[in-house]
């Protein structure tokens, strides 16, 4: 699989698993929310354990970053039905450009 198919997966179960306990603490949703959301924080965990083994742990997560802006500008569009603005779509142009970068150097090394 590739790298960046696995931060984007990755970012997928970050973010479900996240509003599971979002749900629950801010918006009143039922504790069984939380069986779910715990499952897809454990899947986001393992699949960044499946980057290439010469990437260190600490420039993944990194890099993961970058891939994770993007993804929640993403649900903020598609979950919560806001448009991001100039100002999200800078930021986030400049996330990818940081991880493109840290993932060709790591790809040298």
């Amino acid at each position: 699989m590739g790298t960046w198919l696995v931060f984007a997966l990755a970012a997928l179960f970050e973010i479900a698993g996240c509003f599971a306990f979002w749900a629950v603490l801010r918006q009143g949703a039922s504790l069984l929310w939380l069986v779910p959301g715990g499952a897809a924080l454990f899947a986001f965990a393992w699949l960044l354990t499946l980057v290439p083994g010469e990437i260190a742990a600490g420039r993944a997560f990194a890099a993961y970053g970058g891939i994770y802006v993007a993804a929640t500008l993403a649900w903020l569009m598609l979950a919560e039905g806001l448009r991001p603005t100039a100002w999200d779509l800078a930021g986030v142009t400049l996330c990818l450009a940081g991880t493109a970068v840290i993932l060709a150097g790591a790809m040298r090394a």
